[in-house]
C-alpha cells in the first residue's frame, strides 16, 4: 500500500508549513529516512525524511505552497502500484490564481502594496504610509512571471523575499534552469529601492500614521513566532526559579588540557561541558525531563537538549539528540554542527521537534545570571551566565576562583522548589568535579 507523505507538525504550535523545496522528483527512488523535502516553518527550513521505501509516486503540493498539518502533500509507493483517488489531482501551483485573477489584481493592488509586511526587526523599516506608496512602483519595475508559473528558488532566498516583503513571482532567477537566488532577491531589492516615487494618490483608507520621528519596525514571521510562543508560555506556565553559583575552576582548566590534547580538531566549550552536566542530572531528576498535558505529566524516554542559538531573524534552539549517550567531545561536535545547520537554514525534523529541555547561555555577552522562559510543552529550562573571577571565601580564606552563575527556570505544576534545589545541587556537584563528565 502507498505510503502518505503528510505535512508534519514541526513545532507545537505550528498549524501549517511550507514546501520549500522537494529534494527528490517523481519517479526518483527513496529510501526510508532520507530526505526527502525540505519544509519551511516560521522559524527555520527542516528537512523531511521518508516514513517509508520505494518511489515518490506522486507530488501533491509544489514547491512554495503553504498547507495545514496533516495534509497528504505526496505519496511513496511500488512503481506499479495504484494509488489512492486523492493522488490523481496535480500539484497545485505556489500560488494559484483565480479565474478573474487580472481584474481583481487590479482593483487591489494598492491595498496589497499598502498592507505588504515589511522588513524584520533588525532592518528598521519606514512608516506604514510611505512604505506603501514606495512599493506601488517596485512591482512595475521588474516583470511579473507568468500566472501559474512554478516558482523554484532556494530556501535561503525564498526565506530572505518573505522578510523583505519580495513577492518572487516579480523576481528573474538566474540559477539552473531559473533558479531563483539569494543574490536574484538582492538584486530586485535595490532595483526597487531605485525606482522614482508615484504621483500621490487620493486618499484612502490607512492605518494612523506614526508620530513624526517615530520609527516603526514591522517583525518577521520568525519575531511574531517567537512572541506568539513565549506569550504564550507566561501565561500558561506558572513559572519559578532557583539560582545557584557554581566553582568552574576545576572545569575550565580541564576544558583547557583537553582542548589542548585535541590539537584543534574538536573544541571543547564550557557550554559543552554544562550540556553534558545537564544531560546526567536529567537522568536523575527525570521530571526536569517532562511535559505537562491534559492534567498529566508526560515523562519523556529520551534526552534530547536543546541548544539556544541566535540568528538575525530571532532565536531558535534545536536538540543534541540523546545527549546523554554523548561524550563530551560528541556533544562538542553535534554542538558545532548543529549552529551551522541552523544558520544555513538546514536542520533536521527532529533536532527541531524534539528537545525536551533547554538550555540558554549568555555568558559571551557578559551577563552575570538572567531568567529564561520555558519553550512549551517542556516543564523546565536552564540560563547561564558569565564565568567570571570573583573572591569567594575556602576554608576560612579568602581566595579568587572563577564562579558561574545558573538559574533552574520551572513549571510549578510538575515539580517544586525543593526538587529544583536537589538538581542544582547534583548539577553542581557534575561541574566542580568535572572529570565525572568524561565517563
Amino acid at each position: 500500500m502507498a505510503t502518505e507523505i503528510v505535512m508534519p507538525q514541526m513545532g507545537f504550535d505550528m498549524k501549517e508549513g511550507k514546501v520549500a523545496r522537494w529534494l527528490k522528483k517523481e519517479g526518483d527512488p527513496v529510501r526510508k529516512g532520507e530526505p526527502i523535502a525540505e519544509i519551511e516553518t516560521d522559524k527555520a527550513v527542516v528537512e523531511m525524511e521518508a516514513f517509508g521505501a520505494g518511489v515518490l509516486r506522486k507530488v501533491l503540493v509544489s514547491e512554495g505552497r503553504t498547507v495545514p498539518v496533516g495534509e497528504v502533500i505526496g505519496f511513496i509507493g511500488a512503481p506499479d502500484e495504484a494509488l489512492p483517488d486523492t493522488a490523481s489531482a496535480p500539484a497545485a501551483p505556489a500560488q494559484a490564481p483565480a479565474a478573474p485573477a487580472e481584474a481583481k489584481e487590479k482593483a487591489t493592488a494598492p491595498a496589497t502594496a499598502a498592507s505588504a509586511p515589511a522588513t524584520p526587526a533588525q532592518a528598521p523599516a519606514a512608516p506604514a504610509e510611505a512604505k506603501g506608496k514606495a512599493t506601488a512602483p517596485a512591482v512595475a519595475a521588474s516583470a511579473p512571471a507568468a500566472p501559474g508559473r512554478e516558482i523554484v528558488a532556494s530556501p535561503i532566498a525564498r526565506k530572505l523575499a518573505d522578510e523583505m516583503s519580495v513577492e518572487l513571482r516579480q523576481v528573474t532567477g538566474t540559477g539552473p534552469g531559473g533558479r531563483i537566488t539569494k543574490e536574484d532577491v538582492l538584486a530586485y531589492v535595490e532595483t526597487r529601492k531605485s525606482a522614482p516615487a508615484p504621483a500621490p494618490a487620493a486618499a484612502t483608507a490607512q492605518p494612523a500614521a506614526a508620530p513624526v520621528g517615530e520609527q516603526v519596525i514591522e517583525l518577521s514571521k520568525m519575531r511574531l513566532a517567537i512572541a506568539r510562543r513565549m506569550a504564550e508560555s507566561k501565561r500558561t506556565i506558572p513559572h519559578f526559579y532557583v539560582q545557584v553559583a557554581i566553582d568552574m575552576t576545576e572545569a575550565m582548566t580541564l576544558r583547557k588540557g583537553l582542548n589542548e590534547a585535541l590539537g584543534g580538531g574538536v573544541k571543547v566549550s564550557v557550554n559543552d561541558m554544562i550540556v553534558k552536566a545537564v544531560a546526567a542530572t536529567l537522568g536523575k531528576f527525570p521530571l526536569f525531563n517532562a511535559s505537562y498535558v491534559d492534567d498529566k505529566v508526560h515523562v519523556h524516554p529520551h534526552i534530547n537538549i536543546g541548544i539556544a542559538i541566535a540568528l538575525d531573524q530571532g532565536l531558535i534552539a534545536p536538540g543534541v539528540l540523546d545527549t546523554n549517550h554523548k561524550s563530551l567531545v560528541e556533544i562538542a561536535r553535534a554542538s558545532r554542527d548543529l549552529a551551522e545547520r541552523a544558520r544555513q537554514g538546514v536542520l533536521k525534523a527532529e533536532e527541531y521537534t524534539s528537545t525536551t529541555f533547554n538550555v540558554t547561555n549568555l555568558g559571551m555577552y557578559d551577563v552575570d545570571n538572567f531568567t529564561a522562559i520555558i519553550t512549551p510543552p517542556q516543564s523546565a529550562a536552564l540560563s547561564v551566565g558569565a564565568v567570571k573571577s570573583q573572591p569567594v571565601v575556602r576554608d576560612g580564606q579568602v581566595v579568587v576562583r572563577e564562579m558561574m552563575v545558573v538559574t533552574l527556570c520551572i513549571d510549578h505544576r510538575v515539580t517544586d522548589g525543593a526538587q529544583g534545589g536537589l538538581f542544582l545541587k547534583e548539577l553542581r556537584a557534575a561541574l566542580e568535579n568535572p572529570v565525572s563528565l568524561m565517563l
